[in-house]
């Protein structure tokens, strides 16, 4: 039923999709669907769209009556020698995608306008940011949540959706959410995976032919360690070793990060794995730092 409502919509939904840069205009346009009573959807990316994206997308047209998605490379999370300039860009295929789902509004702002000089205001989830990635990238997810917060109020959505392969990120957004009262509904979707299980990304088109068979291994270990803990092995340290030999004996060209059992809620260190645990993995492969992470319990079902 809901696939028949979404080509049904398709079919209905006729205006064209609109690029928007200026700020400004972003701004008064959804003001005035806010006036109107509209209910306005907000996806946030970085472009480069994958069948990830388009799974954000989809859920949101079904479920608001102005569908914004914004395109932006966000330079304030991106770490020194990080790929800032190399990350893959290519927006006229990104706009024929998204007007192939009836989007109503590609949001395209440039970095200017939105760091204009002498910006010196940040928005920051002190202690979500320090745990996983933020180890590793510690400026990173002041730049995500800064640039979430602008975003809400130039779009003024209802509803923003995320993806939950980067599930600390959802979390932090969440935080900030509550913590100053934005009048915005999280929305945390499932991973979307390649018909091997590595988890779709922007980065994947660094990896090598090599890489990329390897790289499916990561979702693998994952899976193993579900399998393991659903047959009574849930002690972490027990876990993250068993872990950490899989993708040194079947990943040996990567560089592990982090692999870490963690809280759902607050990120830290479980003593052991319950339904209220994930494991979380980040591995360097060559250029490309690939994420991951799986729920554990007798609940759960795969991220």
């Amino acid at each position: 039923m809901q696939s028949f409502g979404l080509i049904h919509f398709f079919q209905t939904h006729i205006a064209p999709m609109e690029i928007v840069s200026d700020l400004g205009q972003m701004q008064d346009i959804c003001m005035r669907a806010r006036i109107d009573n509209q209910k306005i959807a907000l996806v946030p990316t970085m472009g480069f769209f994958h069948e990830g994206h388009l799974s954000l997308m989809r859920w949101a047209r079904l479920n608001a009556d102005q569908v914004v998605v914004s395109v932006f490379v966000n330079p304030a999370q991106f770490g020194p020698g990080e790929d800032l300039d190399r990350y893959p860009r290519d927006l006229e295929r990104d706009s024929s995608m998204a007007r192939s789902l009836s989007i109503d509004f590609l949001f395209v702002p440039y970095a200017a306008d939105l760091y204009p000089e002498g910006f010196d205001t940040w928005v920051e989830t002190q202690k979500l940011s320090k745990f996983l990635c933020g180890q590793e990238r510690p400026a990173h997810f002041r730049g995500v949540t800064t640039i979430v917060c602008k975003l809400f109020n130039l779009t003024m959505p209802r509803m923003a959706v995320f993806g939950r392969k980067d599930r600390q990120q959802l979390l932090i957004i969440k935080k900030m959410v509550r913590d100053l009262h934005m009048p915005v509904d999280i929305v945390g979707l499932p991973t979307i995976r390649e018909h091997d299980g590595l988890a779709m990304s922007s980065r994947n088109a660094y990896l090598s032919p090599r890489q990329r068979k390897e790289a499916a291994n990561v979702y693998k270990g994952l899976a193993m360690i579900r399998q393991e803990v659903l047959s009574g092995r849930t002690d972490r340290l027990e876990l993250e070793s068993l872990l950490g030999n899989y993708y040194r004996q079947n990943i040996p060209g990567a560089v592990i990060d982090y692999i870490q059992l963690v809280n759902a809620e607050t990120l830290e260190n479980a003593s052991r794995a319950d339904n209220n645990t994930f494991m979380a993995v980040a591995l360097k492969l060559g250029r490309t730092r690939l994420i991951d992470n799986i729920e554990l319990g007798q609940s759960t079902e795969d991220a």
